[in-house]
Formats: C-alpha cells, sequence, structure tokens
C-alpha cells in the first residue's frame, strides 16, 4: 500500500506545534509496518538548517498553476528515519520568519495544495491514499475531485482528512473562489459556509474519510461546545469520521537514553528521577527538598489551554500547601504576566521561564513529580503522554485526547488524577488528591513505575490507520 502523508510542518524539518511530531512519527510507523508512506511539505528556507538542505536532492522544477497565475515549484526529497520526504520550494510563499500568520496564508497553501498533485508525475509515486492534514492542505481533497480525479495517472486515489485542531479552520472571502483558488462557482457550496469560504469545511466535503486525532474528540466536535462552528456539516457526514489517538515517538522520548535530561532511569531502575528532580530545583532556583512536591507546566500560555482556571486557584494552592510550581511556556500577554507576578510573591516556589525551550521542557518533564493540564478543549495532547514516559504523574481534565490516555489512580490501577467539569475548584480538588497521594511514599512509587510503563507509542494508532487505508482501498 502506498501513502502520501501531506502536512505543513513535518520534524526534523520545521516545527511549530504537535502536527510535527505526528507527521514526523506516524509515517515512521507506517513504515515499519511494510506500508510505503512518504511525506510531502513546504520547504521553509528559513526554518531547514544548512546540513539538512545539503542532504536535500533536487528532482526537478514544475510550473503549478495558482488559478490565473503559474508559480514555480521546486521538487526536493529528502531521507529521515527511513521515510521519504518531498520538500516543495517557492521562496516568494515559503522563505518567511514564520511558519503561518501572514496576509496570504490563503494563497500559500492553495499553491501547497494544488502542489501536492501536480508534482505526482514527476516523483514516480502514484500513492493509493492521501492523507491531509488541517486547515492547510484541506484543498488537496477538494482539487482532487473537482479538478483531478478523473485525469489520467490519477484515478483510483482515495482522500483522507485528519482534524488536528477544529479551531483553526481556514476561513477567507467568497470573492476569491475563482482568483485565488482556482474554483468555478459549480463548486462555491463544497466551500461555502456562513458568510466565508472554509477550507476545512471544504476537506470535510470532499475526502472519502475524516479522521480526528482521539475517540473522543471524535465526538465532542458534534457539540456546538466544541466544533467551533462546523457541527452541523460534521454531523451529516458522521458516517465518514472515525477518531484515532495519536502516539509518541517512544525512542525522542525515553529517559533512558535522553542526552537533555540530568540523569537517565527508566521503569526497572527509576531511581535517579530523584537526581533529576534536585537538579530541575537548583536550575529553577528553588530550594532543593525531596519531599516538597514539584508540579510541572510546559504548555502555550492561551486561554483554552485552561490557564483561566490555574489563574483562579494557583495563589490559593501555594499560600495553603507545601508545594513548588515549575512553568515553561509563552504566549498570551495576560496569562504570562500572571506568572510573572506568581514567581514574584512566592520566589521560593514557582520558577518561571517564558518561551519554548526543547530540551528544558525535557528536564521539567524528567524533574517534576506532577504535571498540570487542565485544557478547556484538547483533541489529542502529546504533552500528557511525554509526562507519563518522564514518570511525572498528569493531572488533567477529562476532555478529548486527555481522556482517553489519563485514567484516575482513585481506584488503585490508573496513571493520573483527572476532573470532569471546567471549574478550577474541580481542578483544585484534584491537586488536592494528587498531593496527598504524594505523601504516601509507597503509594507514590508504585504511581510512578506504573506511568513509566504506559505504552503510547504509534504501534496501535498505525494499526488502526492501516486498517482505515484497507477498507478505502
Amino acid at each position: 500500500m502506498k501513502v502520501l502523508y501531506v502536512a505543513s510542518e513535518a520534524l526534523p524539518f520545521a516545527a511549530s506545534g504537535g502536527l510535527a511530531d505526528v507527521a514526523g512519527s506516524l509515517p515512521q510507523a507506517l513504515k515499519r509496518r511494510k506500508v510505503d508512506c512518504r511525506v510531502v511539505m513546504p520547504l521553509y528556507t528559513n526554518k531547514i538548517r544548512d546540513e539538512m538542505r545539503a542532504k536535500m536532492k533536487f528532482i526537478t522544477s514544475i510550473m503549478v498553476p495558482v488559478s490565473w497565475r503559474r508559480q514555480y515549484c521546486g521538487i526536493f526529497e529528502a531521507k529521515a528515519g527511513g521515510v521519504t520526504y518531498y520538500l516543495l520550494d517557492n521562496e516568494y510563499y515559503f522563505k518567511r520568519d514564520a511558519l503561518y500568520g501572514h496576509y496570504d496564508d490563503g494563497e500559500r497553501f492553495a499553491f501547497f495544495s494544488r502542489a501536492v498533485l501536480e508534482i505526482l508525475p514527476h516523483i514516480d509515486f502514484k500513492p493509493d491514499i492521501i492523507n491531509c492534514n488541517d486547515w492547510q492542505s484541506a484543498l488537496v481533497p477538494v482539487y482532487y475531485s473537482t479538478l483531478y480525479g478523473s485525469k489520467e495517472g490519477y484515478t483510483g486515489i482515495k482522500t483522507v482528512f485528519t482534524i488536528h485542531n477544529i479551531q483553526y479552520q481556514g476561513k477567507y472571502g467568497n470573492e476569491i473562489l475563482g482568483d485565488l483558488f482556482g474554483l468555478g462557482e459549480e463548486c462555491a457550496s463544497l466551500l461555502q459556509f456562513g458568510d466565508c469560504l472554509n477550507l476545512m469545511k471544504g476537506g470535510i466535503e470532499c475526502a472519502n474519510k475524516v479522521t480526528t486525532v482521539s475517540n473522543t474528540y471524535a465526538g465532542e466536535i458534534l457539540d456546538p461546545w466544541f466544533s467551533h462552528g462546523l457541527d452541523p456539516i460534521l454531523k451529516e457526514r458522521s458516517y465518514k469520521l472515525s477518531g484515532i489517538l495519536n502516539g509518541i515517538d517512544t525512542k525522542n522520548y525515553d529517559p533512558e537514553k535522553d542526552a537533555d535530561i540530568f540523569y537517565n532511569y527508566s521503569a526497572k531502575e527509576p531511581a535517579d528521577k530523584a537526581k533529576n528532580k534536585a537538579a530541575l530545583q537548583e536550575l529553577f532556583g528553588l530550594p532543593v527538598n525531596a519531599d516538597t512536591p514539584v508540579m510541572g507546566i510546559v504548555t502555550r500560555l492561551v486561554a483554552h489551554k485552561g490557564l483561566d482556571l490555574i489563574k483562579r486557584v494557583m495563589w490559593e494552592i501555594l499560600s495553603s500547601t507545601d508545594m513548588q510550581l515549575v512553568v515553561l511556556g509563552s504566549g498570551d500577554w495576560e496569562y504570562e504576566a500572571f506568572f510573572k507576578e506568581l514567581a514574584a510573591a512566592f520566589p521560593e516556589k514557582v520558577g518561571l521561564r517564558i518561551g519554548f525551550i526543547p530540551d528544558m521542557a525535557r528536564k521539567i518533564y524528567a524533574g517534576s513529580d506532577l504535571f498540570l493540564m487542565p485544557s478547556k478543549s484538547e483533541p489529542c495532547g502529546l504533552s500528557q503522554m511525554v509526562a507519563l514516559r518522564y514518570g511525572s504523574i498528569p493531572i488533567v481534565r477529562e476532555t478529548g485526547g486527555l481522556k482517553d490516555t489519563i485514567t484516575d489512580s482513585g481506584d488503585g490501577k490508573g496513571n493520573g488524577f483527572t476532573f470532569k467539569s471546567y471549574d478550577a475548584y474541580d481542578m483544585l480538588d484534584a491537586i488536592r488528591r494528587a498531593l496527598a497521594a504524594y505523601a504516601d511514599k509507597e503509594y507514590w512509587n508504585k504511581l510512578v513505575v506504573r506511568a513509566l510503563k504506559c505504552d503510547n507509542s504509534w504501534g496501535k494508532s498505525a494499526k488502526e490507520y492501516i486498517k482505515l487505508y484497507e477498507e478505502l482501498v
């Protein structure tokens, strides 16, 4: 079986979020199961390191139609983790300082989506399945069903559209249907939703299957509270919707071999996790005390990550309990300012770094006892799975992939602490239960080992993707 995995970002070449992790690891898992999976993505000139550029092989260049325009597209090939990557070059569109957030993103990713189909005759690879991801490649199923599906050399391909976060849908004015997207009025109904063109809606309409990144989230996005307006379309197309939980790259996230943490350890020999805790306390200028529980937060500082809940009760928690808080993240000024005030008020209890520093994130996973993730919504979430991998016990709200991966340890069998309602005091109760459990050292040590043994690798998920692909083929 041949699969072309289409993503706007992928490790190890360029990343801004979880999609890059998935696009870097799922194709490898599929490859290990005898699926010829290849990845196509933009060549972000300013983001890809020179040594990686030097290893790329130039295949050819073509001209890609963007409505009435014809734009250059260079096709480069690279290998990573045993997977073939095709990187599509156009410096006008992709030589930018940021992957997204530009005034012409609609045009940039219309070009990319059209180029994905235009390159097929030039790469000696006709896929059985094209798996697209999020709004940036949602036009691929639209273009295939309207312009390419009946062309010689293109027939018989099936398309899958994966929603990683339904909040970001790719909304543009109706006037660019023809001028930018190159589609006639007869195609307008595929993209029009409300008073605009909605690229994600087009992907849902035209793909043969629609997936999202956890089973719970697949159900949640049928609810207006989660769907950001798309629930009517998803309900109409629910027959093609399913949820497949993401995994993590357990070779990349491996406390036994990770060079970015202070000391290596494993489920069989977990003792040195305590040394990581002491080193983390020292790194953040906190008193080094093995008996004081350390709670880590590694996140984007934005509202839907549940930070308004944290704002409501964290002052109370720190004032009334013997615990420390270590925070790494950046985002909205409101939340950055809150954590700065918190760190100033509790200098011996709160350590803070504004920004995203990958090696420091790993040090927090390895050195913290608890990991707080009270998201308002979380399609899948990777951080809670990484936290488990490093033996940091998650405290999460039961939503999306958090619900599918973390079960409350109150029954003596779970791997974390959970709460249901989006309520600050429900979260506070979960934190207090976690702190009480930490005080019982025998119980806590068993919980840490249980977390370290959790298997959130891509194995199971890859099998589910293969089953989906085989049904289509």
